[in-house]
């Protein structure tokens, strides 16, 4: 093999693995939103009829098909020449291929995290050196063959490798999880020791449902005698919370952790990380049984919180979780008399020391709810009455939680972020306030195990009586269809269509001022 032979094989598999790492770039997004979990994200990618399989398997069809045939088409010039011009529609089809995925954003970007990065270059080392070897694989057969033909289509077999990118990109990932954990845990680590040494109070929230908020609201109310750092967003994770307090520091009189759970031992975790002395159970559904495989699972992973804490405030659905002595709605606090408007909502907030009348700009029952759950934290972290009806004016509308805006006349409420089956009730409510048209875009609830028909079907139902449904994309809009038609709903008024995109095409066709949209739960790009 001559020197030059050599040198155009390394230069071809470079150039090809960075083409195939650029066209494939959005698989280390999904995988982010997976966790980092392969098993998960392998689950994702072959399910059946998974919109960015059927874009690898025609990308690598049609490199395949166009660098073969330039191949014969320019054999004449001898299979040097037509190697090089078979380059040509390669990349040109590479290039493409990134501009139109480039034209449709994912709905969680890639978070350029250095985890990420070192999982890219690692990724994309492994291509290029897949993509070489390949030429000089099949560069040697032909030389132990001595066939013309083959010397001609010997890189052909260059196409065929986005059909294993995700399987390479699993297998490094597993591969760099030897590096990535401890490097996690050490990070963890560090933050854990950090909250340890702090004199400030650490409160946890946790339940199926509402958490953020609940942290949102305490956060606004506390702020009005405190010095308070919340985990931001909806970070709930060990990670999450090492992220805030090793970026931002702990200078603050008040720490409030938001504490996800998506299996067995999550709490546990976050509570030896975060040691907190205070509690909110906001309350418990089927959430997640996908992963925890029952409802009594999920109660007891959620009460792992009340059982560490000195001092908790409970939800409706979980009185019997904690001591005697906790705060629990209903019985020692509660949002009474609730009336709820497209502007805002108005109750009246029970609490042990005395009843405030509130309004808030925040849409839905459930968001008096929450303000009384923040409400009861505050006042066992010593607000009283006066204090806490002075913090609640500060509290705003979370984003993309029944958030009303706006546009050229029409009421749009973004309830992006919802994923529960009391969430999606709530929203609905509100929506059918309205005086004009009502329409609503959804893709239906995920993470239910063995419920996910049974709740569908019953959001389907609800949406019975609406004028326009949009149901979004495959994952389970045929069980949401199912609900709706059962209960009576109108066909005429059911539209299934792929993606966000092509249901806000119809609504600009459909819907004018004065009427009414309710996006409700904006499934991540993961399913």
């Amino acid at each position: 093999m001559s020197t030059s032979t050599i040198l155009a094989i390394c230069v071809g598999g470079l150039l090809a693995g960075y083409a195939y790492f650029m066209c494939s770039v959005r698989l280390i997004a999904i995988l982010q939103q997976q966790g980092y979990r392969g098993s998960a994200f392998l689950k994702w990618y072959y399910r059946s009829r998974n919109i960015e399989r059927k874009k690898a398997s025609l990308l690598a069809l049609a490199v395949a098909l166009l660098t073969a045939l330039f191949c014969v088409c320019f054999s004449f010039a001898g299979y040097r020449v037509a190697n090089l011009v078979s380059a040509l529609p390669f990349a040109g089809i590479c290039v493409l291929y990134c501009y139109a995925e480039g034209r449709h954003a994912l709905k969680v970007p890639l978070k350029s995290t250095m985890r990420a990065v070192r999982l890219g270059v690692a990724y994309a080392a492994v291509l290029i050196a897949v993509d070489i070897g390949l030429g000089f694989a099949m560069t040697a057969i032909a030389d132990a063959v001595n066939a013309d033909w083959l010397y001609l289509v010997r890189f052909v077999p260059f196409c065929l490798v986005p059909l294993i990118c995700p399987l390479l990109l699993v297998c490094v990932n597993f591969c760099m999880k030897a590096y990535e954990v401890p490097h996690t845990n050490k990070f963890v680590r560090r933050a854990a020791r950090t909250l340890a040494a702090s004199p400030c109070i650490k409160a946890g929230i946790t339940g199926s449902f509402g958490k953020t908020c609940v942290k949102h609201f305490a956060a606004a109310i506390l702020s009005e005698k405190y010095r308070v750092i919340a985990t931001p967003a909806s970070y709930n994770t060990p990670a999450g919370i090492a992220r805030t307090v090793n970026e931002g520091g702990l200078d603050c009189d008040i720490f409030l952790a938001e504490m996800g759970a998506r299996r067995k031992g999550d709490i546990s975790a976050l509570c030896d990380m975060v040691c907190p002395t205070v509690g909110v159970v906001t309350g418990v559904t089927c959430q997640h049984l996908a992963t925890f495989g029952s409802p009594e699972a999920i109660f007891a992973e959620k009460g792992v919180l009340a059982a560490r804490v000195q001092r908790c405030v409970l939800g409706r659905s979980c009185a019997d979780m904690g001591a005697s002595d906790a705060l629990v709605m209903g019985r020692d606090f509660d949002a009474e008399d609730v009336k709820i408007g497209l502007d805002g909502t108005r109750f009246t907030l029970r609490l042990p020391d005395g009843s405030i009348p509130v309004q808030l700009p925040v849409l839905g029952r459930h968001a008096a709810e929450d303000t009384a759950l923040a409400a009861a934290l505050c006042s066992l972290l010593g607000m009283s009455a006066e204090e806490i009806a002075a913090g609640i004016r500060r509290i705003v509308p979370v984003p993309h939680r029944l958030e009303r805006r706006d546009a050229n006349g029409l009421i749009i409420l973004d309830d992006g972020y919802n994923c529960n089956a009391e969430g999606a009730k709530n929203a609905l409510e509100v929506l059918r306030l309205a005086a004009g048209r009502k329409a609503v875009v959804t893709p239906g609830i995920v993470e239910l195990g063995q419920l996910e028909e049974e709740v569908n079907g019953a959001l389907g139902a609800a949406l019975a009586g609406l004028d326009l449904v949009i149901l979004v994309g495959e994952t389970l809009v045929l069980d949401v269809r199912s609900g709706y038609l059962a209960a009576g709903g109108d066909e005429s008024r059911l539209h299934i269509v792929p993606t966000l995109e092509a249901a806000q095409t119809l609504l600009a066709e459909e819907l004018a001022a004065g009427d009414c949209v309710l996006f409700l739960n904006d499934l991540p790009d993961c399913y």
